[in-house]
């Protein structure tokens, strides 16, 4: 649902009554990931996907339902091929559906406030997490708390006092990974008892791309990189290069030796750095730094020719196998790119090949799984029973 929080925060600015439809579990080979929402105003306008299109019409009228009777929905959707006409996901995997009207539910629980709150959050960058109950007892489910970074929480989950002060720690720790997914507790917030499985939805801002290297194929990746959800900065010691005509979508331009940058500023496990320069003079102490900080990616462009060379003096200062072996060199994927556009389009795909686990190879003909967070391959799909949902999330 916070993938779309800035427009629903409008909504909610406006007024105006909605209900929010989120995937809340997948299994096989589903079109959107777990986090994905679509949303529904009372007047029937519509925003965001819950599975590209294969049941988009009958998560819409359950929407509209939401918003008619105020209650919270959990519908699973599973592969449908009998009947040409039967709503269901051509892919054969399966989703878990939670729609919640942003308002009281049926119970005079009060879900408007948190949601709102939530919205207002992601829209503005804040990082926090979201957590609604999806199994348990159906009196709570759509229950909804909010958790900051330091652990201070708003809203309820309804149960016992020390259900929300256990689930806000489990949460917490979510959202310090930046992670979206679903955490198992008891009722009365200890591990033992009738199990409640939470979703938790982690607002965070976004990761950042350091592009170093004010040249020609560095701006098409600042644009591929923005396009990708980055918040992307430029850096380069040249300041007749380093310049917002020249980089016109950057998030940041900053004019300074990149090593110095590199060690002054603030980088975290999402963080993807990309070496544009290959230039020995500025490559060597920026790699020695990049290759010991805790990154996602390190890339660093070139021929074979200097990267063997740029290998060479990495070494001889110091730095190790281990940690040259995290260096992506020559950066990007063989796609037998020639423009700066191709080539920001190789980096990039490498760069989301080593985010998700994709192998780089051609789907065609190959045998792995297509999304790369689902079950493995030849695992059944179907559609499980809420006290499998339960036991598999434990």
């Amino acid at each position: 649902m916070l993938d779309i929080a800035e427009e629903l925060n409008r909504w909610v600015g406006q007024g105006r009554r909605f209900a929010v439809a989120t995937v809340v579990a997948v299994g096989g080979s589903a079109p959107r990931p777990p986090g994905a929402a679509l949303a529904v105003d009372s007047e029937g306008t519509a925003i965001g996907s819950v599975s590209g299109g294969c049941v988009e019409g009958a998560v819409y009228e359950l929407c509209r339902q939401a918003l008619e009777d105020g209650a919270t929905v959990l519908q699973s959707f599973g592969y449908s091929d009998d009947d040409a006409f039967a709503v269901g996901l051509t892919c054969g995997g399966v989703i878990d559906i939670l729609v919640t009207p942003v308002g009281a539910d049926a119970t005079g629980h009060p879900v408007g406030a948190v949601f709102a709150t939530a919205l207002a959050a992601a829209a503005r960058g804040e990082p926090a997490a979201l957590a609604r109950i999806t199994g348990g007892p159906e009196e709570l489910r759509g229950r909804a708390l909010l958790v900051r970074p330091g652990g201070s929480y708003e809203g309820t989950l309804g149960g016992h006092p020390e259900l929300d002060r256990t689930a806000a720690a489990e949460v917490r720790a979510l959202l310090d990974a930046g992670r979206t997914g679903t955490v198992v507790i008891g009722e009365r917030g200890s591990r033992c008892g009738q199990p409640l499985t939470l979703f938790v939805e982690s607002s965070v801002p976004p990761p950042r791309m350091i592009v170093f290297g004010a040249i020609d194929f560095a701006s098409a990746l600042v644009t591929t990189g923005k396009f990708l959800g980055y918040h992307v900065t430029v850096c380069d010691a040249r300041p007749v290069f380093a310049t917002r005509t020249r980089f016109p979508d950057a998030d940041e331009i900053v004019v300074d030796w990149p090593h110095r940058y590199l060690a002054s500023t603030a980088t975290d496990g999402r963080t993807v750095l990309c070496v544009l320069t290959h230039d020995a003079k500025f490559d060597v102490p920026l790699l020695e730094t990049a290759l010991r900080l805790p990154v996602a990616f390190v890339g660093a462009m070139g021929s074979r020719r200097t990267h063997e060379d740029r290998e060479r003096r990495l070494r001889e200062i110091g730095v190790t196998e281990l940690e040259l072996a995290r260096l992506h060199s020559p950066i990007g994927l063989d796609l037998g790119a020639r423009t700066p556009q191709e080539t920001a389009l190789s980096i990039a795909a490498e760069i989301v090949a080593a985010r998700r686990g994709g192998s780089g190879v051609p789907l065609k003909g190959a045998h792995t799984p297509i999304h790369h967070d689902g079950p493995r391959a030849g695992e059944r799909q179907r559609k499980r029973t809420p006290a499998e949902r339960i036991g598999s999330a434990a």
